[in-house]
């Protein structure tokens, strides 16, 4: 039986490339795109695939936070992170969040190709830089030092919030968007503030992107 993949990317042509070769392999089968971290996640759970490979650095919801929620409804489903981002924050957020394999975006075909199959096998496949950050951060026993306030300090509707308020939504496009009062959005965004000690938008904008919970560029 084919390994049914979905592909979560919000570039198409990055999408499209990787429709052209995985359709390639007689035991893959791509069942479904998404070009945002929440159509993702709906695209999950309608699609059912068996293995999601998914951008970091998407709108609307980031691939860290999509990624939670997918292993959160179904630990059965396999992730594996596709991206340019190699830093330490964004890979052990990744595996944290729970997916099972990171490859950074200038790896060759035939490592995807393996990092599936690897996955699918129910063990963990990271390629060779990535495996070796991971390797740092277990030797210097440290990983709150690396993770950031972000991940410990704000609960996962706060981050949405935060991302949605970074990528210039308003106070009550983001209370339809998330089917929540505008009072209950204020009061994220207010507690947001407390916690990091920010007191603008622009400045919250401004930790989003550093701390890699919005695609945005500055």
């Amino acid at each position: 039986m084919a390994v049914k993949i979905l592909l979560a990317d919000d570039h198409k042509i990055v999408r499209d490339g990787l429709r052209s070769l995985i359709e390639k392999q007689p035991n893959m089968q791509v069942v479904g795109e998404a070009c945002d971290g929440r159509t993702t996640v709906s695209s999950v759970r309608e699609l059912m695939p068996n293995v999601v490979i998914i951008d970091i650095g998407m709108p609307d919801l980031n691939g860290i936070e999509a990624t939670r929620q997918i292993t959160q409804d179904n630990p059965n489903i396999k992730v594996i992170a596709l991206s340019m981002h190699s830093d330490r924050r964004f890979v052990l957020r990744m595996l944290e969040a729970g997916a099972s394999g990171y490859l950074l975006k200038d790896s060759a075909f035939d490592e995807l190709s393996l990092a599936i199959s690897t996955v699918v096998a129910g063990k963990i496949y990271l390629s060779p830089a990535i495996a070796g950050i991971v390797v740092e951060d277990f030797v210097r026993h440290s990983p709150s030092n690396v993770a950031g306030p972000v991940s410990i300090d704000l609960t996962p509707r706060e981050r949405e919030v935060l991302q949605l308020l970074a990528e210039g939504k308003s106070t009550k496009q983001i209370a339809s968007h998330l089917n929540v009062s505008v009072k209950t959005v204020e009061t994220h965004r207010r507690q947001v503030m407390e916690k990091l000690d920010i007191h603008s938008v622009a400045e919250l904008t401004k930790y989003a992107v550093r701390e890699g919970l919005t695609s945005l560029e500055m």
